[in-house]
């Protein structure tokens, strides 16, 4: 025996080992981090710096190359470097086990290729340490030489795999994109160098760091060769006395479920290091749904400029991306490393750095395709492991848990949503910097291959799972990714009969909280069809009814509908999830759309068909998730989450019910707290009570997203806040759908300001909304929808406000297209009978859609009506008008509306309870005639502020 074999074999004690394939996981992973690292610092911090070049700059050029990412910035430089220093470690083993793996005796062409891979690694730290702006020839040096021995290094490792294997299939399809990939580099350089080409730099610049990520895919295909090396660590003399023996029988991950020590309380299994894991993978799945729910908000930008489909509605497909996961090279690479998917979905937070509306929608469905792909490589072969389904869906329905309070808390906005920015309130960079974090703690056991599990699945349906995860997904952000939607679903006005936003919210939190604790306890009985028939019910009940009945149907259906979520998911992993999350997210987007053509329908083809039939598309959804409970129902037991098999615990399940315990505590002590903290405020006050004087005012607001795309509602409150208005009509107002991102533009203005609201009809109404504020106390209010046979429909608010101790009524209104001629006919008709019916003094705060003293004008101005216009000498108005009897109007005032919407703002000023005034008259005073509280603020004069001054007249009227 020679030197060499005594050694290997001679006896001692394992105090360690690992598989060889973590060397290539962790030279993955921190060559990856040190990349993505900078590019994120880059961009965050630097942005416009390192994406100019020696012609252009911003926006010409809106993406840097990997030179200016990693060489040319402070802290960027130093954290890439650090993380390319980790990385050496790895590397060189890489290197050591390639050459162990492919070494053949009389074969020098291993060798060779190792002394390649070894020259290659030095050349690498030096284009790394030696930055462009260091010395930009030997930095040039060195990076030409790393490419040019990438090309044998890549080929040689082709030719070694062994023959017909996954790693070698997999090398000819990176090396071949590698290689393939300079081509269209090399031309776009010489766009850029040559010719001066406009943004040629940035597409140079994408492909320069795709061959990047080339390399690192490239040599972590070598984990599926390593998988069959173990690396151990052998104490040969006795010297690490305190180590145990790895080879050692590992102690069984079950225990009987009769055993005294089995179950030692409701927090058996708790650890910190499994709480921090934990919350990592809910953070995780809190950026999956703030991605997934800005997506259709986005989208929502365009049609809504274009008045009709804009052709940017196709990128709602971009969630059926686990179709990408039928190409086994995509499969393989997202199962070994779901970090990539959960780091991808990123772009949908880090979206708000990129300013073009279009460019960012672009972003964020780029980040939207990771993210599905992450929700499908979450459950596939879930069920390889018992309770591995059921950890994953709790993490997941912690995740939208998680978004519904920070909604909650950020006044209906999600902080990381990319319409959301430092300015408007945005927490934009520390969600990205956590999400980075959290990233690298993605989990994903089930990717090993000893199914100890029933495999068999007859009599289960790929299409009813399909079908059940699409019907899943679209109820839970349809209804509870905002904590208001089902509340205002039962709004009916003033007085309230019914649950407010505000603190009930908290409570709609609580029930998905019980939900997910149920879906741990009691699986079983929630999989069973009497809970399904419960939850048919309940969504009936909510539809169909206003006021607490109908909550108590939200909120039973908000139960079940977390408490289901493990069992559809784990059910669906079963089958492909190329075809199952596939079909699935394909049946959610035909909902999506649905639940668009259901107020949208004078817009879009085939409108007329799901004309206001929310209840079909509730049905729907119901019925499809049916089909995942059917599904679930035909699989072998031995698949189900339920808390025993075979008589015996699984241990981990223990973990997941003290998770589930810990958090869900957290969260519900998190929401009752924002919950009290928004609804203990003092009682609003009117800006001017010593003068009685009111301010109205009448807003179209563009559903809260301003002309580039972001956020407005701050903006608004600013706007409303220094023009001193004590009541306004907002509309355009109804945000509480997923095309919309389940907003409530009137929190913020209300809460900041100090005002009363009512939210109009709700998203059950198939309206696009009107609101009123007001400082003074809403005493009773009723909803119209107004006749429209044809076009859409006509929302209005007829509300009593007790102003100054007297009954004024205000009346807030949203005529139709001015296509449909025969239904502003009726809707004028309509509300006249409203206002003609009012026998205190009354308001309309409206957009009417009219000439002034034209057509349906003269039927709102009328002796019929009594109204009167606030000015009718104004005669440049179309859309809004402001109407008033039996008050004494003061003044009037058109501001520009900034780039928060498309329409101005409309207000007049009146005084309530003071005789002796006379009644209002056309005739018109100086400023300095009125009393200076009668007064606009001075600071709209001129150019005004932020956007907004006085316009049409350049001045505010004042009357006698």
């Amino acid at each position: 025996m020679s030197a060499v074999a005594e050694k290997r074999t001679r006896p001692g004690t394992v105090v360690a080992s690992a598989s060889g394939k973590w060397v290539s996981y962790s030279h993955t992973v921190f060559a990856g981090y040190a990349f993505l690292s900078a590019l994120v610092l880059g961009m965050l911090l630097h942005f416009q710096k390192i994406v100019r070049n020696e012609y252009y700059g911003y926006p010409d050029e809106w993406f840097p190359s990997v030179s200016a990412t990693i060489g040319d910035r402070y802290p960027e430089r130093s954290v890439f470097q650090i993380f390319i220093a980790v990385t050496a470690g790895p590397r060189f083993a890489l290197l050591f086990l390639t050459y162990l793996l492919f070494n053949k005796p009389g074969s020098n062409f291993p060798r060779i290729h190792a002394a390649i891979g070894f020259i290659r690694t030095i050349t690498c730290g030096g284009w790394v340490y030696i930055t462009s702006t260091d010395d930009h020839d030997w930095h040039d040096i060195f990076m030409i030489s790393y490419i040019v021995l990438t090309i044998p290094w890549d080929i040689g490792g082709v030719f070694l795999s062994p023959p017909d294997s996954k790693s070698r299939r997999y090398r000819k399809i990176v090396a071949s994109t590698f290689f393939f990939m300079m081509i269209p580099l090399v031309y776009f350089f010489i766009q850029h160098k040559v010719h001066h080409i406009a943004g040629a730099y940035t597409i140079y610049a994408f492909f320069e760091w795709s061959l990047i990520f080339l390399d690192v895919a490239y040599d972590s295909i070598s984990a599926l060769d390593f998988a069959s090396l173990e690396i151990r660590i052998v104490d040969m003399t006795g010297i690490t006395h305190g180590f145990p023996n790895v080879a050692t029988k590992k102690p069984d991950i079950w225990t009987t479920a009769h055993s005294r020590d089995a179950d030692k309380g409701l927090l058996t299994g708790f650890s910190f290091s499994e709480t921090l894991l934990f919350g990592a993978e809910v953070y995780n799945a809190f950026v999956f749904w703030s991605v997934w729910t800005a997506l259709g908000l986005l989208i929502w930008y365009f049609p809504l400029w274009y008045m009709g489909i804009s052709g940017y509605e196709v990128t709602l497909l971009s969630v059926v991306s686990p179709v990408f996961l039928g190409i086994p090279f995509l499969a393989a690479l997202f199962g070994q490393f779901p970090q990539i998917a959960v780091l991808g979905q990123l772009l949908g937070v880090a979206a708000y750095l990129v300013l073009g509306p279009s460019d960012r929608l672009l972003t964020v469905s780029a980040g939207s395709i990771f993210a599905s792909i992450s929700l499908a490589i979450q459950f596939w072969n879930v069920t390889v492991l018992p309770y591995a389904g059921l950890r994953k869906a709790t993490i997941l329905s912690f995740g939208l848990v998680a978004s519904s309070i920070a909604k909650f808390a950020f006044y209906a906005n999600n902080p990381i949503w990319p319409i959301m920015h430092e300015e408007n309130g945005g927490w934009n960079k520390t969600g990205l910097a956590l999400g980075i974090i959290c990233a690298f703690f993605t989990t994903r056991p089930q990717r090993g291959s000893n199914n100890f599990l029933p495999s068999k699945t007859r009599g289960s349906s790929f299409i009813f799972s399909a079908f059940g995860v699409g019907g899943l997904i679209f109820n839970l952000q349809s209804l509870l990714s905002d904590s208001s939607t089902i509340i205002y679903w039962t709004w009916n006005g003033y007085p309230v009969q019914g649950p407010l936003p505000v603190p009930f919210g908290a409570v709609t939190i609580i029930a998905m909280i019980l939900g997910i604790y149920l879906a741990v306890v009691r699986g079983k009985t929630v999989a069973s069809w009497r809970s399904y028939a419960i939850a048919a019910v309940s969504a009936s009940i909510l539809y169909s009814f206003g006021g607490w009945l109908g909550y108590l149907g939200g909120l039973v259906l908000t139960v079940y509908l977390l408490a289901i979520a493990p069992t559809i998911l784990d059910a669906a992993s079963v089958h492909g999830v190329a075809r199952t999350f596939g079909l699935g997210m394909f049946v959610y987007v035909l909902l999506v759309l649905g639940h668009v053509w259901v107020v949208a329908y004078a817009f879009v083809p085939g409108g007329p068909l799901l004309r206001e039939r929310t209840d079909i598309i509730l049905g729907v959804a119901m019925v499809s998730i049916a089909g995942g409970v059917y599904a679930a129902s035909k699989l072998p037991s031995g698949r189900k989450n339920y808390a025993s098999v075979k008589g015996k615990v699984f241990i981990p399940y223990f973990k997941i019910r003290s998770m589930t315990i810990v958090y869900g505590t957290l969260f519900a002590a998190l929401a009752a707290t924002i919950g009290w903290r928004r609804f203990d405020r003092p009682a609003p006050k009117p800006y001017h009570a010593e003068d009685n004087l009111l301010t109205v005012g009448i807003w179209t607001i563009h559903f809260g997203l301003d002309n580039d795309m972001w956020g407005s509602e701050g903006r608004m409150v600013d706007a409303i806040r220094d023009l001193e208005i004590d009541v306004i009509g907002l509309l355009e107002s109804d945000t509480q759908r997923i095309i919309m991102g389940n907003r409530d533009v009137t929190q913020e203005i209300a809460e900041e300001l100090g005002m009363y609201v009512d939210y109009g009809p709700g998203p059950n109404k198939h309206t696009w909304g009107a609101a009123l504020l007001s400082k003074f106390p809403i005493l009773n209010s009723t909803h119209h929808l107004l006749p429209s046979p044809v076009g859409e429909l006509a929302p209005a608010i007829h509300a009593t406000l007790d102003v100054y101790g007297k009954l004024i009524d205000i009346v807030v209104f949203h005529s139709g297209q001015e296509e449909d001629v025969e239904d502003r006919r009726l809707q004028t008709a309509g509300v006249s009978e409203i206002m003609a019916g009012s026998s205190n003094p009354t308001i309309l705060l409206s957009y009417l859609v009219t000439k002034p003293l034209q057509g349906n004008y003269n039927t709102y101005v009328s002796e019929h009506t009594g109204m009167k216009d606030i000015d009718p000498s104004d005669s440049d108005r179309w859309c809004e008008y402001i109407l008033y009897k039996d008050i004494k109007r003061v003044a009037y005032a058109r501001i520009s509306r900034g780039t928060i919407t498309d329409t101005e703002i409309q207000t007049g000023k009146f005084i309530v309870g003071v005789d002796g005034l006379g009644e209002s008259t056309n005739n018109r005073v100086d400023e300095e005639q009125v009393p200076a509280a009668w007064r606009y603020p001075a600071m709209f004069r001129g150019e005004g502020v932020r956007g907004h001054r006085f316009h049409v007249f350049d001045e505010p009227r004042y009357y006698a």
